[in-house]
């Protein structure tokens, strides 16, 4: 620690204080996460939270997002419009109070306040929205009034501006009130701001499930329309009359339902809301959804567990008292329930007790006895009018039971060879010495012959080596105790040290770095996605802890004199060659002037120009002027350039320098931002239903990069 003396000056005017929405511009991590593309998308989600909730009270029923020519955002709606008038406690109007005071808004206060029902916790959406933009419109109708005030980085410039409602746009032709807040984001805060239409349609799509009679519209106008077009084109709207029922529907729609109708019960109890929707699908995976107050709680709470509660206890109760539950088979468990589930819970409450900064979980105890007496009371009455829909999930919870008691003892059969064999380890894997996983690698390599390259390349200390041979099962369309008889899955998981099923542990994770290392061809990318779906489908968590990689090998090697060059792409060999032969020629023509100026000099000591055919001479073919083959042509400058058809024709060396060496590779993270978008690409590119992948090769087939 540097030494500091006592003597120094250490006063109230060395103390600063941030104030305002300073803290925010200052610190805006804290409030949105970041300032990545998550970030930056994230204050889209703060203004349609605000629009949203006025949506669940009933009084919207309306909702646009535009993304103008400008690059900034609009977010409209036809609620009642944020207050104007003066706020008795800033001295300030209501709107110029939500945008620019930090916990200034109607979500606090109880049953007097302007929400029962929120999605906001902390009243720092519309506040922190402004403060990282550049500029902020804020609109409110008021009956035929229309106010408007604008912010410049957070501080309102003037006073409210009210006139007459010109009805000149759409949204304020609109009958009613309703507030719409325009935005830019400060470039200076977001490196990069570049909206992503899919992630925004994504979102709004599922806000439009969840508020079941809500009209949401995208609008894309970032590249203004054409001249002429009298319809709007660049325009979607979702609008679900089935609500979560028809989200059911949209996450199986790679999928066949095997229940029907699907489930659904709707009941309020005191001030608590509970929406349930199920269905089961002819596949192995569960995709179950839960949100509170539109809020989706990724890791669950106490709504997910009042639902599993109720399923497993009236699945076993109707099987009992039905002869479809043999006695052999004992007592379903939660587990059991889980293939080919899929379900959305929707919960509305007052005051959301979410754990965490992200709300990932809700912790209110009241709502898991709300949500088990109502699914409950919901799957009775469905059991008993539908008795084949529920013949058909016994029948599959049966299959699933039986399965995990099959890969149980699959799974302790492995356990016990390893014992015996007195190794815990597969023999194929080349280990570290490092014993602390932070510091430790996994390389899982295809091939024995890149595995052998990679053993000898590596750095002994905390780089490890598993080599796979061939393709691994597709786990997308085997049950665990089959998964389990796949000599290289079962060598991956023994090396990992997390276990597998029910038994698993992410604590004992040997590794916090697992890298898939393939070839840059057809078949390395299907090995790479067979890998990349049972770290998915079965290690989720590697994923969402940031532990799971994807190296970048050298698609070429470009060689000049004693100079060495890679390149992981096509384009990118492109400009580098371009770049090497510009150099090569400038280099070339500058010691063909010094010879031409020296000779000049030697007859006539006068200053001599020199033609520019001199500069562009050897990149022509001198017998007939014409520009000969690339390979030709950099030969004579020295150049040369290799393509690598796959990781065996390197050798150890340059495995270690191009896509080994901590100084020096590139390693792509494997990122699970949208499980139900995930879901939905593994599923259709790997599952049994052939129709799905064909409209997605058809759709794509135009932009692939054929192998040859």
């Amino acid at each position: 620690m540097p030494d500091i003396d006592q003597n120094t000056q250490y006063g109230a005017d060395q103390i600063t204080v941030l104030e305002g929405l300073d803290p925010v511009r200052k610190r805006p991590g804290m409030y949105i996460g970041g300032t990545g593309k998550d970030g930056l998308h994230h204050l889209i989600k703060e203004l349609l939270d605000n629009a949203i909730d006025e949506a669940m009270l009933g009084i919207c029923n309306r909702v646009r997002l535009v993304l103008n020519p400008d690059n900034s955002v609009s977010v409209e709606d036809n609620g009642r419009g944020i207050p104007v008038d003066k706020h008795a406690k800033t001295g300030k109007s209501a709107l110029e109070t939500v945008f620019t005071v930090l916990h200034a808004g109607g979500k606090f206060g109880g049953e007097g306040s302007g929400y029962k029902v929120s999605s906001g916790l902390h009243g720092v959406g519309a506040s922190v929205v402004n403060a990282l933009s550049h500029w902020l419109v804020a609109e409110v109708k008021r009956g035929d009034d229309l106010y408007s005030l604008r912010f410049e980085q957070g501080k309102a410039v003037g006073d409210i501006k009210k006139e007459k409602n010109p009805r000149k746009d759409e949204w304020q032709k609109l009958e009613g009130n309703g507030s719409r807040v325009t935005y830019l984001a400060d470039d200076t805060i977001f490196p990069e701001v570049v909206w992503d239409y899919d992630y925004i349609a994504e979102r709004i799509r599922n806000n439009a499930y969840l508020t079941k009679g809500v009209t949401f519209i995208l609008s894309d106008y970032r590249d203004g329309l054409p001249d002429g077009i009298t319809q709007d084109l660049k325009t979607y709207t979702f609008h679900f009359e089935g609500g979560i029922s028809s989200y059911v529907r949209h996450l199986n729609k790679s999928h066949q339902i095997i229940t029907d109708p699907v489930f659904f019960v709707e009941k309020t109890i005191g001030e608590l809301q509970v929406e349930v929707s199920l269905a089961y699908a002819d596949d192995f995976n569960e995709r179950v959804y839960a949100f509170a107050n539109h809020v989706h709680t990724g890791e669950g709470g106490t709504h997910l567990t009042g639902f599993r509660m109720a399923l497993t206890k009236q699945v076993n109760a109707y099987g009992k008292a039905n002869g479809l539950l043999k006695e052999a088979d004992g007592t379903l468990s939660g587990d059991d329930m889980r293939e080919g589930l899929t379900a959305v819970i929707s919960v509305k409450l007052p005051e959301p007790q979410f754990e965490g900064q992200t709300k990932a979980k809700l912790g209110n105890p009241e709502m898991r006895s709300a949500v088990d007496a109502v699914v409950s009371e919901g799957l009775d009455y469905y059991f008993n009018e539908n008795p084949q829909a529920a013949r058909k999930i016994i029948e599959k919870c049966v299959l699933a039971l039986r399965a995990r008691l099959a890969a149980r003892a699959a799974r302790e059969t492995v356990i016990r060879k390893g014992a015996l064999d007195g190794m815990t380890l597969p023999g194929k894997l080349a280990d570290c010495s490092e014993k602390d996983p932070a510091k430790s690698e996994l390389y899982i390599v295809e091939g024995d012959s890149a595995g052998g390259s990679a053993k000898e390349g590596r750095d002994r200390k905390t780089q490890a080596i598993l080599p796979l041979r061939g393709k691994i099962l597709n786990v997308e369309r085997a049950r665990l105790d089959r998964m389990l008889s796949s000599e290289g899955i079962k060598n991956l998981i023994v090396a990992t040290g997390v276990g597998v099923g029910d038994q698993i542990d992410y604590a004992r994770l040997r590794y916090h770095r697992i890298i898939i290392m393939t070839d840059a061809d057809v078949d390395g990318a299907h090995i790479r996605t067979l890998l990349l779906t049972l770290f998915y489908r079965h290690f989720p968590e590697i994923i969402k802890q940031g532990h799971l990689y994807i190296a970048q090998p050298p698609l070429f090697g470009i060689v000049r004199g004693k100079e060495k060059f890679w390149a992981l792409t096509e384009p990118e060999k492109d400009r580098l060659v371009t770049k090497l032969e510009k150099e090569a020629l400038e280099k070339r023509a500058k010691g063909k002037t010094e010879e031409v100026a020296e000779d000049a000099d030697a007859a006539n000591p006068v200053e001599t120009e020199v033609s520019e055919e001199v500069v562009t001479e050897s990149a022509q073919d001198e017998s007939t002027g014409e520009q000969p083959p690339e390979e030709s042509r950099l030969k004579k400058l020295g150049i040369s350039v290799n393509r690598f058809k796959g990781l065996g024709e390197m050798n150890a060396d340059q495995l270690w320098e191009t896509t080994m060496n901590p100084e020096s590779r590139t390693l792509l993270q494997v990122a699970m931002d949208d499980a139900e978008r995930a879901d939905d690409i593994f599923t259709m590119l790997m599952g049994d239903e052939v129709p799905p992948r064909k409209k997605f090769i058809q759709t794509h087939a135009k932009t692939a990069t054929i192998d040859v």
